[in-house]
């Protein structure tokens, strides 16, 4: 009998924003720095489970073109995007989970608006192309893939973090989802816009828990 040989899942982690771009920010900290600690952390975790590839690894500009290109070009299993939120009311906090779809959620379109950096009339275009894309055979996966990550994240914050908030897994229109040719989602890892959370989101033990 021949040994069968596996080649190791690939999963792509994206850290949001880098370089000019910011993200959005709180009072001392910046969302670009915080998704970029979470993503090596979390590399580091899987490193020796899976092929792990990182769209970036320093604070550098990365177009949302660029992240999708190396995404497919590294034929890779999973794609997850991490970023920070934030929101106009400073009581706003908890984590959420985005995978691609239509939707016609405001809070959602909003979000998805300010991390694509499109225009409002960019967001018909996108569900128009969303509407008659082959690439939504990836739907359902990407829908399993945020149930999981979602559930995981609230479960180990909330076992130091009791109040951690579970705003759920919804759907949005996110360029960077976009174009990738494999399941994929979108994690909002806390509220920079949030005095508690921003507290938080500066302090290692949050980053490794999350």
């Amino acid at each position: 009998m021949y040994a069968q040989i596996f080649e190791p899942l690939t999963v792509v982690i994206d850290a949001g924003h880098g370089g000019n771009d910011q993200g959005a920010h709180g009072k001392t900290l910046y969302e670009k720095d915080v998704v970029l600690r979470i993503a090596l952390a979390l590399a580091a975790l899987l490193k020796d489970e899976v092929k792990v590839v990182l769209t970036r690894d320093a604070d550098v500009s990365l177009g949302l073109r660029e992240r999708v290109n190396l995404a497919n070009e590294a034929h890779a299993n999973l794609f997850v995007s991490i970023h920070a939120n934030a929101y106009p009311d400073p009581e706003a906090h908890g984590i959420e989970t985005y995978y691609l779809d239509v939707t016609n959620d405001q809070y959602a379109l909003k979000l998805a608006t300010r991390e694509n950096l499109l225009s409002e009339g960019s967001e018909a275009e996108l569900k128009f192309i969303l509407a008659d894309l082959s690439a939504k055979e990836f739907t359902a996966e990407s829908l399993s893939l945020a149930e999981a990550v979602q559930k995981q994240v609230i479960r180990e914050l909330r076992m130091d973090y009791k109040e951690t908030r579970d705003l759920g897994v919804k759907r949005s229109l996110f360029y960077v989802l976009l174009g990738v040719k494999m399941p994929a989602v979108l994690v909002e890892t806390s509220f920079l816009s949030n005095p508690n959370e921003h507290a938080l989101l500066g302090k290692e033990q949050y980053i490794q828990a999350i």
